[in-house]
């Protein structure tokens, strides 16, 4: 047996401090003990909440041999493991007669009998036997093993030369040390340098603050391992973006900005976007965009190219355009249309007319807008526009971005998925640019093409982020998502009270097991429900299967009839969808669901659309008459000023450069994947 088995126990009359006061234990009954106080206060304690409190102790008992950690054997050497088990073996022998693995019943044998021999004896016996077996060791030696046995458990054999951990600094000067860190910290908002560099400035530091020669520098290769552990993560001698945007990360843990229905929580933000493009003084440069963001849909609401250099009104445009539906524009397919979609078109356009002939994007209105200090987001003409629109603005931390982190990486999608496959584009620096790069696109048509890609490319597509809290196995695009938010939080059902309106109620019989009650995917439970887990019914007809109600308008919770009255049952994941959503919303959340990424019918226009798009802006137009033409075609935008068609007169030069191309000139049409033979 081992020295585990010499715990004490709790019993009557034993003393013990609990509550910052001494008590006496004066009953006992299964897990309640009944205390006495020194005043002669009666209480009852569970044993679990008296052994738990902070300053409970047994007053004269016994001290109780430690637990050892099984994690902490694990963590040491195989060998020094072996070691602490082979001498727990024969510790434990001299202490109670008999090793830790003996059966039950076992007799010890006579030298290490308790009954007839003393400490002494043992110790003296267990010594003769281990020099006998090539392990000797020295009587003393075994009395301090045997002190430690009963104070650290097996933890107390281990060799300790085998625990002891290599610090970081190892022999070196902790004054080096604390200035190495010192200066690691002031290496965030340098250029970044090497490792000589930082040594140099390490020893003029020691040199400054102790004079010179005082403090010992380690060797190179000793200081270099010091630099490298020291800076591991921080990207000291790596990118300098890459380092300020470690240091600017928040101390405390990231949690997921989440939104229960559409507006909710908007995020606005702007940055250059990786595109030249051709200003209206015909000066090239790159654009500012300003985007819009759900958080719940991952919506792009609007969407604002400007010129570097945004202004406040610029921002109060993106207020404007995020509260008018997009419309749909000269020569866009009608796949694009909003009532081809899979929005509910039908049921909003009961509510606003002006849905009629819209673009597949929602209209979301705006409860809460959360945006950086930049000075157009805290001007009084945007605050202005929020407190005439009704719209909270919510101010992101200082040098946090991480506030706002669903529209600073809807900037990195826009990036990969548009902006790289426009004539025109930069990349994200200067390492990742082509030679040479030319602007083909002007600020009005790069706002047209963005508008149509919004459309086409990025509602219908499917988004890692959006998946629905009853199939999380597949993931749904910003419409579809809007689709199914708009149906759970558009529709509260009547509320009445009453047990006769739940009698009215649908029954469905299911089983209670112990996870709760599954109706069609959802999972109900609650601690009511204990006494009846894995028990059936005393209805025999339904082979024990218990009646449970349910409101078809309200599926957030259920009923089931106990002996005392009706429980409601909550379903486990309410939070998630706090609004009450009915059964046919739940139904069409699931068609929505199955649909996305295995029925593409309905998507094989909008792909041939987009393959058409990515192309146009890739090769770009050929020349200015051109695209003239192509305006001229198209009409005007609703977001850019008329353009003048170009006449049919054109200067001889301008023709007689045509023909000598010996090429007709054909307008961009409406792209139609039926007839176009290219991509067949």
């Amino acid at each position: 047996m081992s020295a585990l088995a010499s715990r004490e126990v709790l019993k009557l009359g034993d003393r013990v401090r609990f509550d910052q006061a001494e008590h006496t234990v004066v009953g006992l009954a299964g897990t309640a003990v009944r205390l006495q106080s020194q005043t002669g206060v009666d209480s009852v304690v569970l044993l679990s909440h008296l052994l738990s409190w902070s300053d409970f102790e047994v007053i004269g008992g016994a001290e109780q041999p430690s637990l050892t950690s099984l994690g902490l054997l694990e963590a040491v050497p195989p060998r020094a493991r072996e070691m602490a088990l082979f001498w727990e073996r024969h510790i434990a022998e001299v202490e109670t007669g008999l090793p830790p693995e003996a059966e039950a019943g076992a007799e010890p044998r006579e030298e290490y009998d308790p009954a007839v021999t003393t400490v002494e004896d043992r110790v003296a016996a267990k010594a003769r036997e281990l020099a006998e077996a090539d392990q000797p060791v020295s009587v003393r030696t075994l009395h301090r093993m045997r002190q430690r046995y009963r104070e650290q458990g097996v933890w107390g054999l281990v060799d300790q030369r085998a625990t002891r951990q290599q610090t970081l600094s190892g022999r070196v000067d902790p004054r080096v040390i604390t200035a190495l860190t010192a200066l690691i910290e002031a290496e965030t908002s340098d250029s970044t340098g090497t490792k000589s560099r930082l040594r140099r400035r390490v020893e003029q530091a020691l040199a400054d603050e102790y004079g010179p020669g005082v403090v010992p520098m380690p060797s190179r290769a000793t200081f270099d391992r010091l630099a490298g552990a020291l800076t591991a993560g921080r990207h000291t001698f790596g990118s300098a973006v890459t380092r300020r945007q470690a240091a600017n990360r928040p101390a405390g843990a990231f949690t997921l900005t989440a939104a229960a229905r559409p507006g909710e929580q908007v995020q606005i933000d702007t940055t250059p976007l990786d595109v030249l493009a051709v200003l209206d003084d015909g000066v090239t440069g790159r654009v500012e965009l300003t985007i819009a963001v759900d958080v719940a849909t991952r919506t792009i609401c609007a969407a604002v190219l400007r010129p570097a250099g945004t202004k406040a009104v610029d921002a109060a445009v993106l207020l404007a355009r995020m509260l008018v539906p997009e419309p749909m524009r000269p020569g866009w397919s009608q796949a694009l249309a909003m009532k081809t979609s899979r929005l509910p078109h039908a049921r909003l356009l009961d509510i606003d007319r002006r849905l009629e002939l819209a673009a597949a994007k929602p209209v979301i209105v705006p409860d809460t807008v959360v945006c950086d200090r930049g000075k157009v987001f805290l001007s009084e003409a945007f605050q202005r526009a929020c407190r005439s629109l009704g719209i909270s603005v919510q101010p992101a931390h200082p040098r946090t971005p991480t506030d706002k982190a669903v529209v600073e990486r809807t900037f990195a999608s826009i990036n990969t998925l548009f902006c790289q496959h426009v004539a025109g584009y930069v990349g994200r620096d200067v390492t990742r640019r082509g030679e040479p790069v030319e602007a083909v696109w002007t600020l009005a048509e790069l706002q047209d093409l963005l508008d149509e890609w919004i459309v086409a490319g990025w509602q219908p597509r499917p988004h890692q982020g959006l998946r629905h809290p009853r199939s999380p196995q597949l993931t749904l695009s910003p419409n579809d998502m809007y689709a199914c938010l708009v149906a759970a939080a558009g529709y509260l059902p009547l509320t009445l009270t009453g047990e006769d309106y739940i009698e009215l109620l649908p029954v469905t019989w299911r089983a209670i097991n112990d996870y709760g009650i599954q109706i069609d995917y959802r999972t109900y439970d609650d601690e009511a429900l204990t006494p009846y887990r894995r028990q059936s019914s005393p209805i025999e007809a339904k082979r024990g299967l218990w009646p449970v109600h349910y409101d078809p308008y309200d599926l957030s919770r259920v009923w089931l009839r106990g002996p005392d009255g009706w429980i409601t049952i909550a379903w486990t994941h309410a939070a998630m969808v706090p609004q009450p959503f009915a059964d046919f919303t739940w139904r069409h959340a699931r068609k929505l669901a199955a649909a996305t990424g295995r029925d593409d019918t309905d998507q094989t226009e909008l792909a041939w659309l987009l393959a058409d798009l990515l192309k146009r802006a890739g090769a770009g137009p050929v020349e200015r008459r051109i695209r003239a033409r192509t305006k001229a075609a198209s009409g005007p935008s609703p977001h850019r000023p008329a353009i003048t068609p170009a006449p049919d007169d054109l200067p001889e030069q301008e023709d007689a450069a045509a023909d000598d191309h010996d090429a007709q000139i054909i307008p961009f049409g409406v792209f139609d994947p039926f007839s176009d033979q290219e991509y067949l």
